[in-house]
């Protein structure tokens, strides 16, 4: 038997890599290390059933079909026969452009349709041949009705949008366009649709450049938005049916809650009190008769009963004769109704509390006549003028939280009352001199001066002072944040006495209920404000009240007529709004809201100054303090709000449940407002722990290997006895600690991790907690805010007066 030959492998034999599976084992592997070996949790839990291909089909199908039929209901809770109409608000983005107009181009869209128009100015339209109804509403429009045309805005379910061709491709929007407009987008638009008028006016062959330069300039703002002509009756249906049948966007503060917009309003009186019969058709989620309601312009009332009057704008009136009368739905039930009590009356007993001693008691009355009385007087006043002034009595150990700014700031401010300064007033001679020789010689004509008289009576020169110095501490602030000098004349023990070191801003702990202030005795608290959020929100949608589509009275009690009476003379419209409340809606709680400057607004924001708030369905004058908008459980306070950045503002305001659009208003010179900040709802939550940092620098004076003599930093020994267990930290990023005093006046020896540089500069940063002041304001009158610019504007009219009537004394 012949012997095989087998192939045997040379040295060239080609080897090829394993296989890299990285830090995991192949499934080879995994097979082989158990070999048939069954894991724990496969036999102690139960295998998941492997559908079939006919199985996951038929799951598909009927997600498909209950998420088709979701979206179908949606469709038909508006605009049919048994369901509130469309609500259309109809807002031109030109001044000049006429709403009424496109209004008369819709009526004539259809030969079939019915028109209505209410007393009030809502134009109701019944199209039978989509079997929908709609309702147009035109706000007033100009400078000074912005907050109108967001109020309007809020309850409506489409905003048709009106532009011109007749004013240039440059002039889509206006001036007040583009102001409504970043109000409106910043609150939230309603379903838009751009229509363009007067495109027929102009000449045949420019007509389609200039629906592509208005469909270019809409597609900047609105990128989804397709730009619709509107100048026959054809065009109008199109534009009825695109409002009838396209997907509306939500806006979920307002669908999370019961709206109305009062077409109907009656004010019955009764003394001093009265009822408010507000009609119309309900919208978003079911009331609550027991409930409260909250009316723009007045505030949160109870409601007394809630009637059904008949439609008066259905199609089909055959069966008006049976349902004509009224009929009573629900009525409120005094032991159920909600209390309007919004603030927490605290116990002044609940604290522990003993009684002084005899020497407890002595040592308060030494205190007490320490006071003395001083009289800050401007430099430049005479006796005469400084007479004027009030004394104003200041307590010895005081401490305020103004005082936490800069200590130069007070003889700063007297420095820069430059209408009472000598000084300033012999530059004014001077420069009035030196103009006069100058138009002499020029021989300038007697109209330019006029001229310069006037522009200088309409510029406000206070606020312009106000506004330069504002910029310079907000510079100085961001060159050296958080940075002040020691003060000389007061321990910095004494000085600093609210403040404290942190190991770490990030870990270290800070008690979220440690020396709390009487305010917040006051206010309402969540054990879990997001758990409570989502149940109140749940609760709503499955509550079964009075269904919304529903064409209802409101009856709303104890309305005082003399706020009625100030509402009604300001109001610009007939129509009033009224928004159903949630649960806890009405009580006062400390609210964070996510603010973001908007890039047309370059002045910075002090802390604590007076800002209009919107903040959902509410519109509040309030004081806020800024904060980091970061993760954790401590936030650094901010004193300024600078252009291009996002913060956190706190302020005490009543709590609503997010989701919520957030509007900052700021009162311009001429009683005007102006958007300055935009944001969302964060949460009502008091234990956000908001710190304020005091940096103090020091500078070497002495280095060596490992430690450095430190001086500038504080002035007494005492001073760093007791700052000695807080950390040091320097410019170039070294750690230390203070070792010893040196001598009286201040100097320590501090070690440091490395040694440092001359240039070098060593900082101690301390910490205090701050809170807001309580000063929440309601607008309860929708000219109520320019009430209070007139009387801002009359203040700083009459203190300029007096300044005047001072530099002539």
């Amino acid at each position: 038997m012949a012997d095989h030959a087998f192939h045997r492998p040379g040295p060239l034999k080609q080897t090829n890599k394993a296989h890299k599976t990285g830090r995991h084992r192949s499934k080879g592997a995994i097979d082989n290390a158990l070999k048939g070996k069954v894991g724990l949790k496969a036999i102690s839990h139960k295998h998941k059933l492997q559908q079939r291909k006919e199985q996951r089909r038929n799951q598909m199908n009927q997600l498909r079909k209950n998420k088709r039929d979701e979206v179908l209901q949606q469709k038909r809770q508006l605009g049919g026969q048994n369901t509130a109409p469309f609500l259309v608000c109809v807002l031109p983005m030109h001044e000049q452009i006429d709403a009424n107009s496109a209004i008369a181009i819709l009526q004539s869209c259809d030969s079939e349709i019915v028109v209505e128009k209410s007393p009030s100015g809502v134009v109701y339209m019944n199209l039978p041949r989509f079997k929908q109804r709609f309702a147009f509403v035109i706000p007033p429009v100009g400078r000074g009705n912005e907050l109108l045309v967001l109020d309007y805005l809020k309850v409506c379910d489409t905003t048709l949008m009106l532009t011109s061709a007749a004013f240039g491709d440059d002039e889509i929007f206006d001036r007040w366009g583009q102001r409504i407009f970043n109000m409106i987008s910043a609150q939230g638009i309603p379903t838009p649709v751009v229509a363009l008028m007067d495109l027929e006016s102009i000449n045949p062959k420019r007509r389609t450049a200039a629906k592509q330069a208005a469909q270019k300039f809409i597609s900047k703002l609105l990128p989804e938005e397709k730009i619709m002509q509107m100048d026959t009756s054809a065009e109008g249906l199109n534009v009825m049916r695109r409002i009838g049948g396209q997907k509306k966007r939500v806006l979920h503060n307002v669908n999370n809650r019961p709206n109305l917009f009062g077409d109907i309003v009656e004010y019955v009186p009764n003394g001093e009190m009265g009822t408010l019969k507000v009609t119309g058709y309900l919208r978003g989620q079911s009331l609550n008769v027991n409930g409260l309601v909250h009316i723009p312009g007045l505030g949160d009332f109870q409601l007394g009963q809630v009637d059904a009057p008949p439609d008066p704008n259905k199609l089909d009136k055959s069966r008006d004769g049976e349902l004509a009368e009224v009929r009573l739905l629900d009525r409120s039930d005094p032991a159920k109704q909600t209390s309007l009590q919004s603030e927490n009356i605290p116990d002044p007993m609940d604290a522990e509390q003993t009684w002084p001693t005899e020497e407890e008691i002595e040592a308060a009355q030494k205190e007490t006549k320490k006071t003395k009385l001083i009289k800050r007087v401007p430099k430049g006043y005479s006796e005469y003028q400084a007479a004027w002034i009030p004394d104003v009595e200041e307590v010895e150990g005081q401490d305020d939280d103004d005082e936490d700014e800069d200590m130069s700031g007070d003889e700063e401010d007297e420095d820069f009352m430059s209408c009472d300064n000598k000084s300033f007033e012999d530059e004014c001679e001077k420069r009035d001199s030196d103009t006069e020789e100058y138009l002499d010689s020029l021989s300038i004509t007697s109209e330019a001066a006029v001229n310069d008289e006037k522009y200088d009576q309409q510029m406000d020169f206070q606020e312009e002072r106000e506004t330069l110095k504002k910029l310079q501490l907000a510079r100085t602030d961001q060159l050296w944040p958080d940075e002040i000098d020691t003060p000389l004349d007061v321990p910095a023990h004494e000085r600093f006495q609210k403040y404290r070191g942190l190991e770490s801003f990030r870990t270290s702990p800070w008690d979220p209920k440690e020396n709390l202030p009487s305010d917040y005795a006051r206010i309402y608290q969540f054990k879990n404000f997001d758990r409570t959020k989502r149940r109140i929100l749940a609760e709503a949608k499955e509550f079964e009240g009075i269904l919304p589509g529903l064409y209802i009275t409101l009856h709303v009690i104890n309305v005082p007529a003399s706020r009625w009476n100030a509402f009604r003379s300001a109001h610009l419209s007939d129509n009033v709004i009224v928004y159903g409340l949630l649960p806890h809606e009405h009580q006062m709680c400390v609210m964070n809201v996510v603010l973001q400057r908007i890039p047309d607004s370059e002045v910075p924001l002090k802390s604590k100054e007076q800002l209009i708030i919107q903040c959902g369905y509410r519109r509040f004058v309030v004081n806020p303090i800024y904060s980091q908008h970061t993760n954790g459980d401590k936030h650094k306070f901010e004193r300024f709000f600078r252009p291009y950045e996002t913060v956190c503002a706190t302020f005490y305001a009543p709590i609503q449940f997010p989701p919520a659009a957030v509007l900052a208003f700021k009162v311009n010179p001429d009683s005007s407002l102006a958007l300055v900040a935009r944001g969302r709802l964060l949460s009502c939550n008091p234990d956000r722990i908001v710190l304020k940092r005091v940096v103090l620098s020091g500078h070497p004076m002495r280095i060596n290997r490992k430690s450095a003599t430190i001086r500038y930093m504080f002035f007494y020994k005492e001073d760093v006895e007791y700052f000695k267990p807080v950390k040091l930290r320097t410019k170039c990023g070294r750690m230390g600690h203070i070792k010893e005093s040196l001598g009286t006046h201040g100097h320590m020896k501090c070690y440091f991790d490395s040694q440092l540089r001359s240039y070098d500069t060593a900082f101690m940063y301390l910490y205090k907690r701050v809170f807001p002041k309580w000063n929440y304001e309601e607008c309860l009158v929708r000219s109520a805010e320019h009430s209070r610019q007139e009387h801002l504007t009359e203040a700083h009219r009459n203190s300029k007066q007096l300044d005047d009537e001072a530099m002539e004394q």
